[in-house]
Order: structure tokens, then sequence, then C-alpha cells
């Protein structure tokens, strides 16, 4: 599978969906995640440009995710 290199994050209550391209445009992630799951999914994955909705929770979860891109390898 082919990295992403945008990932749009709808997030939600407790279920969040991703939805990512990789460099041509195509699908290469689509996956529904738990609250608890996101951090982890995302600390696996090379780091990637990621859009989020813009609410409230979007501030928390932009600094939550710009963490993880600033953690050592």
């Amino acid at each position: 599978m082919q990295p992403a290199v945008t990932i749009g994050l709808d997030i939600a209550k407790s279920v969040f969906q991703i939805h990512g391209v990789g460099a041509a445009g195509d699908v290469v992630i689509r996956q529904r995640l738990s609250r608890g799951k996101l951090l982890q999914f995302f600390a696996k994955i090379p780091a990637c440009l990621v859009g989020l909705e813009a609410c409230g929770a979007a501030h928390y979860w932009g600094r939550e995710l710009r963490k993880l891109a600033m953690m050592p390898a």
C-alpha cells in the first residue's frame, strides 16, 4: 500500500472517519476509527497533510497530531 500524502479527518463524538489519498490522487485509506485508536493510527503512518473540519474539537486534535509529527522516529 502506498502512503497517504493527504488525509481528510471527520471528527465526531466517538467514531472518526479517515479518507486518505496518495500522490496520484487515488484512495489509499478509507477507515473508521474509535476515539481511543485515532492517535495510535496516526503514530504508525508517515507524516502527511491532515485536513480537519472547523469545530471546537479541531484545535485539540490538531495539537495532538502536531505532537506526533514532532516525535523522533
